[in-house]
């Protein structure tokens, strides 16, 4: 499920919550029961739960050249609170953030969804790869961030690739469904429709976890 997605699942709950509230002690408070009490609390705090988890995680998610973060995740410490806004942008297990530091992203440059019906390249100026101790990746998924079946069974491009550089050092990665000609060895293949993608650093620089770092961009092709 897209962020977009999300946030109109999130505000069709936050309606009908406040309909559920409005209705039974404003609108109609001589309909209540025990039966329907019972019912609408539970349908209610589960709601409401749900969208204070999408605020706090609006509130604290980090946004870096159309990249989704979250700085602490995954701390034993958080509260439940954080913990939920956390599971909110990462689904599944979480490491501290000096194991591991996770970047997140469905729409290009313009806000518009990542799609393999369209080029992209992400450059990494000389010696601007990300720092780690131990190694990164830059994953694929399609639309249901399952991984994307593909003539080479690439599933991901990372500093243990090969990747080529170009002859000033930089790194160019290209985003799409058919080969780029000559530039096979910095190929991440993507779906024909609807992509994710991840970029994940294991025991990551420094810069990374003061948050100096900042992740390309994801450039569609012209």
């Amino acid at each position: 499920m897209n962020s977009k997605t999300f946030s109109i699942l999130t505000a069709l709950i936050a309606v009908v919550c406040g309909y559920f509230i409005i209705n039974s002690f404003f609108l109609n408070p001589t309909s209540r029961n025990v039966r329907n009490d019972v019912l609408q609390g539970f349908l209610i705090g589960f709601g409401l739960a749900f969208v204070t988890a999408q605020i706090y995680a609006r509130i604290k998610i980090t946004k870096i050249n159309g990249w989704t973060t979250m700085f602490g995740c995954g701390e034993p410490d958080n509260g439940f609170l954080f913990r939920a806004a956390c599971a909110q942008v990462f689904l599944g297990p979480i490491n501290v953030p000096k194991e591991a530091m996770y970047w997140k992203r469905d729409v290009d440059g313009a806000g518009h969804l990542l799609s393999g019906k369209h080029d992209y390249v992400m450059h990494f100026p000389a010696g601007q790869l990300p720092p780690n101790n131990a190694f990164w990746s830059l994953t694929m998924g399609d639309s249901r961030n399952h991984f994307v079946p593909n003539s080479l069974n690439r599933y991901n491009v990372s500093d243990r690739s090969g990747l080529v550089p170009n002859a000033d050092g930089s790194v160019d990665i290209y985003i799409q469904n058919a080969a780029p000609t000559g530039h096979e060895s910095n190929w991440l293949p993507a779906s024909t429709g609807k992509f994710i993608l991840w970029l994940r650093v294991y025991m990551p620089g420094q810069t990374i976890l003061n948050g100096e770092y900042k992740v390309p961009p994801v450039v569609k092709v012209s």
